[in-house]
């Protein structure tokens, strides 16, 4: 699996740490920044990963800020994009397999490392199928449709 990452520089050293794990558990990752400490915008980073996997040029993003919060709000402006804050395994197993998300979000002032690892393994170790959580998910798809839409 291709895996989308980034992080603004209050989670550099946790992002890091995930791409070392992403790459251990045997998933390819791009990263796209931030590469040092040096202060970036969270939107910048979260517009281009959401874009991407919008784009399907990965499978599956993980965004990391101070909270998670604000990269979650950004990538879920990229049409088509659920991003799913999540700091426990049980959330972000049920992200993906009751809500399709395409981003994992985290908090790096909130989640340690070997937390946020796990948290990534839960992420990254199950696939959506559909089943009773198929017809919700389009209906989010169908709504978002209709304000597009409307937009033009």
């Amino acid at each position: 699996m291709k895996v989308a990452l980034g992080s603004d520089h209050n989670a550099f050293y946790l992002k890091e740490d995930v791409k070392q794990y992403i790459q251990e558990l045997g998933h390819e990752v791009e990263d796209y920044g931030c590469h040092s400490c040096d202060a970036v915008d969270y939107p910048d980073v979260a517009f281009d990963v959401a874009q991407d996997i919008s784009e399907e040029k990965a499978d599956r993003g993980i965004l990391i800020c101070g909270t998670g919060i604000g990269v979650a709000i950004s990538a879920g402006k990229v049409p088509g994009i659920r991003a799913a804050l999540c700091h426990d395994t049980y959330s972000a197993e049920r992200a993906q397999l009751s809500n399709d998300a395409q981003i994992l979000t985290m908090g790096a002032q909130i989640i340690g490392p070997e937390v946020a690892k796990k948290v990534v393994e839960s992420y990254l170790g199950v696939t959506f199928n559909g089943g009773s959580s198929g017809r919700k998910v389009q209906k989010i798809i169908d709504k978002e449709k209709e304000y597009g839409a409307k937009a033009q």
